[in-house]
């Protein structure tokens, strides 16, 4: 799973050419940053390997949850704007998503738009290292190892 191929990888501002790319594309485990709220229904659901990821780490929905919202929480990232209610839960669509951009633009109103992007991924990138550093089990630890070497 510890995939560096260039084609699984992204060159994000903030981020820096090893951002993950989705998990539904086949991105690795610190792509969980940037899956929606377990629970709900997806339009995609038949590529989405959320649930199985969160499990083979060893995390439970609750848990991801509770960590994406209480980043969201010290971030000030809730908003009614976004699908979930927070920025926690948005993906990595850099050409744009019309809620995500406009919440962005409201929580950072006095930096450009580049700026905004960057403080985005940047943040995302945090979120996805806490979210690591989150799995407890053995098994799921050992499987994680290899990535934190990209924070």
């Amino acid at each position: 799973m510890a995939d560096k191929e260039p084609d699984k990888l992204r060159d994000l501002p903030g981020w820096e050419k090893v951002a993950p790319i989705p998990l539904c594309m086949g991105g690795d485990y610190r792509a969980l940053t940037f899956c929606c709220k377990p629970g709900y229904s997806l339009a995609f659901a038949f590529k989405c390997r959320r649930d199985e990821i969160l499990s083979e780490l060893g995390l439970s929905p609750e848990e991801f949850i509770k960590i994406k919202e209480e980043f969201s929480k010290e971030n000030n990232w809730d908003s009614e704007l976004v699908c979930f209610g927070s920025l926690s839960y948005c993906c990595m669509r850099r050409n744009g998503c019309s809620r995500r951009d406009l919440a962005l633009i409201e929580r950072y109103p006095s930096i450009t738009s580049e700026d905004i992007m960057r403080t985005y991924f940047k943040k995302k990138k945090e979120l996805s290292k806490r979210i690591l550093e989150n799995v407890k089990n053995i098994e799921g630890k050992k499987k994680i190892k290899p990535l934190l070497d990209f924070f």
